[in-house]
């Protein structure tokens, strides 16, 4: 009995360290999902648009810089089939309204990890406008591991929007909702000192776009998520660090 007691309670102290090492200040909260927790990121899947509310992730300089890997798409198995969508779905999407399977936690921030193919389960997928996603979203990202690179390990927390009609998939058949846009919060701590840089991008934004002139206060991406981006951070670190604009700027090639 006393060594399934302690089995149990290492499992836990596991689960805990797992979802912390993707979450800095906590996950996010504020709208509810099913949460699921991987090595390599957190997730909050919604069942009403069939696409994650939140995605949180930890980047270092370990986990980027592997081969190229591929995009094998599949359903998430930790999520009821009613709850997400399946490949078919996408099926004629790039042709009849512009879009690309867009990750939300980037493929290439996890390239050098064992557990890479995770990142391609359509629960961690979402139709981002081609111009977008291939714009200045990935130049964000590719910002994200450029600083990364040079030994400063970054959280993430990024998601969509819902603020007007976007399209929906051609070839679906369940009810979904596609992002009007979506937002990206970079921070980094070191022994404590928070910085913070976010940004909001529109499904409309042009590919030449500069990724730059989309920052924004992570108390804007807050407020029009309804979201509540590290929710442990002590309150007096909040003003200096969520209520402004630049924190991470300059490392990110702004």
């Amino acid at each position: 009995m006393k060594l399934k007691v302690l089995c149990f309670t290492a499992a836990s102290l596991w689960s805990s360290f797992s979802l912390a090492a993707n979450c800095v200040y906590n996950c996010p909260t504020g709208i509810s999902g099913q949460t699921i927790e991987r090595s390599i990121y957190t997730l909050n899947n919604n069942s009403s648009t069939k696409f994650a509310n939140w995605v949180a992730y930890h980047v270092t300089p370990a986990t980027i810089n592997g081969p190229s890997r591929s995009r094998n798409w599949r359903s998430d198995p930790s999520i009821s089939s009613s709850a997400t969508l399946e490949p078919s779905d996408y099926q004629d999407a790039h042709a009849t309204i512009g879009t690309d399977r867009g990750h939300q936690v980037p493929l290439a921030s996890f390239s050098n990890t064992s557990d890479w193919a995770m990142l391609n389960y359509l629960s961690n997928i979402t139709p981002q406008a081609s111009n977008l996603n291939q714009g200045p979203w990935a130049r964000l990202e590719s910002a994200v591991r450029s600083y990364v690179s040079t030994g400063q390990d970054v959280y993430v927390v990024s998601g969509p929007l819902y603020e007007w009609y976007f399209a929906s998939l051609p070839q679906a058949d369940e009810s979904h909702t596609i992002p009007s846009g979506y937002f990206k919060v970079v921070i980094t701590d070191v022994n404590g000192w928070v910085e913070a840089s976010a940004f909001i991008m529109e499904q409309d934004t042009s590919r030449s776009s500069s990724y730059c002139s989309f920052e924004v206060t992570v108390d804007e991406v807050e407020s029009r998520s309804g979201l509540n981006i590290m929710p442990s951070l002590e309150s007096y670190k909040e003003g200096a660090v969520e209520g402004q604009l630049g924190g991470l700027s300059s490392p990110l090639g702004c």
